[in-house]
Formats: structure tokens, sequence, C-alpha cells
């Protein structure tokens, strides 16, 4: 099943900045798809499905997690967990965005943390147990040095959260999906 390098709920959130994309074969692709599917899927109905061996899934899917292309994780909805209170929160900042970025990436409880271009500099997703404590911290935001001001939108709903979206091959072209 999965490895130990890679196991569903990591305690380490921190993906890290993105770096140049490295280059994925056919069956990087179609492991990263099953798994997509199923994050609990063996690596031998895997091999099975993709027709290589179960040591090359499980030789693959651990250089997929090394390089940080690939995460088996327990998704939740925050809000049916008992956080009263989510956020998109915008930010705009005097000056580069990275250093807002890093410290704003260390918090717990900011599990989204991205430099954007547009409106705002920095889109942050807080997960917070009440709004007092969503308060606390865009108050702390508002508090670092370089930021301008910030937006908060507030989550009524959770409607929709996929984590599906496949991966592109070296040619950049997505796998072709079989229609049932």
């Amino acid at each position: 099943m999965i490895s130990k390098n890679c196991l569903a709920l990591r305690t380490d959130h921190d993906r890290g900045a993105v770096g140049p994309a490295r280059e994925l074969d056919r069956v990087d692709q179609s492991i990263i798809e099953a798994l997509q599917k199923n994050g609990r899927e063996s690596f031998r109905r895997i091999a099975a499905q993709v027709g290589v061996s179960e040591a090359t899934v499980r030789a693959r899917y651990g250089r997929l997690c090394d390089d940080d292309i690939l995460q088996v994780t327990g998704v939740t909805n925050p809000l049916g967990l008992g956080f009263d209170a989510m956020a998109m929160v915008g930010i705009r900042t005097a000056g580069a965005p990275e250093p807002v970025a890093d410290e704003i990436s260390k918090w717990e409880e900011a599990g989204y943390v991205v430099v954007t271009a547009g409106q705002y500099d920095i889109l942050v997703e807080l997960v917070c147990s009440d709004r007092r404590q969503l308060l606390e911290l865009t108050n702390r935001l508002r508090s670092l040095d370089g930021v301008l001001s910030t937006e908060s939108f507030l989550y009524l709903a959770l409607w929709k959260q996929l984590y599906d979206w496949g991966a592109r091959i070296a040619d950049g072209s997505p796998l072709e999906t079989a229609t049932p």
C-alpha cells in the first residue's frame, strides 16, 4: 500500500515553493491519476492497471513524493470538523510579497498561501476554530511588516473541493481517459 515517506495525513504541511516541473511520462501520470481516484489503492492493483511491475509503481511513487509532485493525504471539510471560521484573505503588500508569504506560511492556521498577480499580492486560506480566532489572525496579518491592506472573504459553505486535475506528461498533453 502507501509507503511511509508519503503517508496520508502527513505532518509536514509545507509543500514549499514550486520549482521547474520535472518531466513525467505516462507511467508517472497513470500512477498519479490512479491515486487521485483512490489514495488507498494498492500498488499491486495500480501496477496491473498501468501494465508495469509493483516494484516499478513503488519506486515511481517514492520518487514522485520525494520530488514534491505527489502527496497522498486525507482531505477533509474543516467546516464539517467543527472549525467555525474559514476565510480566504487577499493581501496587498508594499514591495516584494515573498517575505510576507514566507512568514504566513509558518502559521499553522494558514493551509494555503500563494503569491498572485492581480488585485492582491498574496492569497491566504485561514482555518480557525471560531470568528474570534479569525479576527486575531487577520489583526496579526495586518501587523506584519510589508502588509498594506487585507480583505477577508468568510466562507459560508464549502461547496466543492477537488484535487483530481490529473498530470501532464513531458509533451504537455493530459492522459487520455477512457469514457465508461
